[in-house]
């Protein structure tokens, strides 16, 4: 990998924690987070961008405070939405996988996002029930659909829409193409 790769991934993943700081508390957090994961891959591609979230995570991971709410460390991860976290790095992988399948293209681009989207909620709905059930009690999937996905699907719409409008100026200016 060359520096100038590795300085670009660095530069999302801090455009990341950023994001992650934009927070309106709710039960899962609202950030801007899927934004700059859409972004990342987008003006990126797919290995970069990827590489740009796991290096995020890894420093959250680590306990720098780059998670919503200025949190960082083990912890993040074994609570009720560390499985949100995980599920970026997934989000980030489903758009690679598109791109690698179908091109570059804008069509790809918002339908590996969209499916993207799909596993991560899948994947930190899953943990989230998981967790909350050994800890608190019972859950209905249908409650934490309610609190936990469905007030995201129009903001991570949106988001969506910012990045694809964002996507080819900054690619052109920050990978030259």
């Amino acid at each position: 990998m060359k520096t100038k790769q590795l300085a670009q991934a660095g530069m999302m993943a801090a455009l990341l924690a950023l994001c992650a700081w934009l927070t309106v508390p709710t039960t899962v957090p609202f950030t801007m987070q899927t934004f700059a994961i859409f972004l990342a891959v987008g003006v990126l591609g797919g290995r970069l961008g990827s590489l740009a979230v796991g290096g995020y995570l890894l420093l959250g991971a680590v306990g720098l405070p780059v998670f919503s709410g200025f949190r960082g460390g083990p912890g993040a991860f074994a609570g009720t939405t560390g499985g949100y976290l995980v599920g970026f790095l997934l989000l980030a992988l489903v758009m690679w996988l598109g791109g690698r399948l179908g091109g570059e293209g804008t069509p790809v681009f918002v339908l590996s996002a969209i499916a993207g989207l799909a596993v991560c909620y899948a994947f930190g709905t899953a943990w989230y029930l998981l967790l909350y059930t050994q800890t608190t009690g019972p859950v209905s999937l249908w409650t934490v659909l309610g609190s936990c996905v469905l007030p995201f699907l129009l903001p991570d719409g949106l988001k969506l829409a910012l990045a694809l409008a964002l996507r080819q100026r900054l690619r052109r200016a920050v990978m030259g193409k």
